[in-house]
């Protein structure tokens, strides 16, 4: 819902920003036609001296390197699609807001589109536009009287020198976006990504399928198009990253460099971060300034890793299953796992984990490769379990216990031999917690150290320590539990039943 005007107290707030602007920018009456040309000639022939002279109240330090690199790559390349994951207090919407404003001033875009979450978001984010436009004298004086008299709103609005500005909220229509003939030529995406929605892959691939398919199209395919996404990396799977993948240029920039100092000393001093993040927790350091999402669950505030034992010398060598009814090879709500665990000393160890949206063949195929992988590591005796209870039966019957036997046969194989988990299980979470974390609170469970660059393995990490009631990506840490549960419970056959077939050493 657009923001209304009896809203005082935000109202007031712009206000009050509108006249720091107008005292900010003091202009010289007495300037003459001549001076005043070439003064402006001179500023638009430099980028920073443009910014510095008409936005002295956000032009406040000496841009970095980083900065200026980018700007002239906005500035010099009419098509061009840049993700900013700029951390904060490194200026990425204000230096946006600059550029943009100046090339709409000198005519060289027209028609611009500013999107964000919601509408709200959006709106505040075009309130800054349209109060520099209102109350900048600097840029009144130069280039004209800016607001008009019509089309003049809070979420859209047109200048008297023909450039529209339009906010929009994510997943809102944005078909008949026109100024004049002119189809957008700047798209401005900011904090496209909230909390929220990143917990739910499927709400961040339909919001990142509106992008694609609904917003970029809007543009004239003979006309460049800008678009500059800004946004931090505040999940592993967000809309930032997918449209970074997709970029001309996508600039990840922390608030410290790779050899540990400020990315903008001219702005802030190590003391100055050092306090700024003195009294945040690593996690929030780390998703809002580093670009480097954790997520912390309520159980588990971390995966240990350690060098794992030979896995031959271990007392329990245990592959564990968790099948997904699924045959997408990358499913937003469920992913399939295979897990290799060890048990030795009271200690227990994850080798190795397939863990993925993938279709049953791939599945299936893992489970050849975990046994492959136990077998070359010298162990003789170990056990195959797979999750099957009444649910899951008519699946295992019909789809998983012949393609493990036709997959043999195609990798010339001898058969895997499979017990399975016939559990009644109750609500995941409450599972995980049970059996896992007394075994974590000891310190008595490990992730090989080897495995730790492994994509499945950073996985597996990334949802055992989300682990939380509401977190819907559990399927690595419930592969997880069900291998534990049977090595604690070996003795005890209740709710188990043996994969009925012969072993031999006959190839299928």
């Amino acid at each position: 819902m657009a923001l209304s005007r009896k809203d005082k107290t935000y109202f007031e707030q712009w206000e009050s920003f509108k006249a720091n602007t107008f005292r900010a920018t003091p202009v010289d009456l007495n300037e003459s036609a001549v001076d005043k040309a070439k003064r402006i000639k001179a500023l638009e022939a430099n980028d920073e001296e443009w910014f510095k002279y008409y936005f002295p109240n956000f032009y406040t330090s000496e841009p970095a390197k980083f900065h200026k690199k980018s700007t002239k790559l906005v500035m010099n390349n009419p098509e061009f699609y840049i993700v900013r994951s700029w951390s904060r207090e490194l200026a990425k919407s204000a230096r946006t807001m600059m550029e943009v404003i100046k090339l709409g001033l000198t005519g060289k875009k027209k028609n611009v589109l500013l999107i964000s979450a919601t509408l709200d978001d959006s709106e505040r984010l075009l309130l800054p536009y349209k109060s520099i436009f209102e109350s900048n004298n600097r840029i009144i004086n130069d280039y004209g009287t800016q607001e008009s008299i019509n089309n003049w709103t809070s979420t859209e609005f047109i200048t008297r020198s023909g450039v529209s500005f339009r906010a929009i909220g994510a997943g809102q229509s944005p078909r008949g976006t026109r100024n004049n003939a002119s189809r957008p030529d700047v798209i401005l995406i900011d904090d496209i990504d909230t909390d929220v929605d990143c917990r739910n892959p499927e709400t961040i691939q339909k919001k990142y399928e509106w992008i694609e398919q609904a917003l970029i199209p809007t543009r004239s395919i003979s006309v460049p198009l800008l678009i500059i996404a800004c946004g931090n990396i505040i999940a592993k799977y967000c809309c930032i990253t997918e449209m970074g993948k997709k970029a001309d240029a996508w600039e990840v920039v922390n608030i410290r460099d790779k050899n540990g100092k400020s990315s903008w000393p001219e702005k802030n001093t190590e003391e100055m971060i050092d306090r700024a993040l003195k009294p945040i927790s690593t996690s929030s350091q780390q998703k809002e300034y580093y670009n480097n999402p954790i997520r912390i669950g309520k159980i588990f505030k971390k995966a240990q890793y350690s060098k794992c034992p030979p896995l031959k010398s271990c007392e329990h060598v245990l592959i564990y299953a968790d099948p997904a009814t699924s045959n997408k090879d990358k499913s937003a709500s469920s992913r399939k796992s295979v897990g290799v665990i060890g048990f030795k000393n009271n200690n227990f160890y994850l080798y190795k984990v397939w863990l993925d949206g993938m279709n049953q063949s791939t599945f299936v195929t893992n489970l050849y490769a975990a046994s492959d992988y136990v077998k070359e590591a010298g162990v003789d005796v170990f056990k195959i379990w797979i999750e099957n209870n009444s649910l899951q039966d008519p699946f295992w019957e019909q789809v998983i216990k012949p393609l493990i036997k036709a997959t043999g046969k195609q990798l010339g194989k001898t058969v895997l031999y499979m017990s399975l988990d016939k559990r009644s299980k109750g609500d995941k979470f409450m599972r995980i917690e049970g059996t896992i974390e007394p075994i974590y609170q000891q310190g008595a469970l490990f992730f090989n150290e080897s495995e730790i660059k492994n994509p499945h393995m950073e996985r597996m990490e990334e949802e055992f320590v989300g682990v939380d009631p509401n977190s819907k990506m559990m399927d690595g840490p419930d592969m997880l539990e069900g291998g534990i549960w049977i090595i604690k419970n070996l003795s005890a056959k209740e709710g188990s039943q043996y994969f009925v077939g012969k072993i031999s050493n006959r190839k299928y």
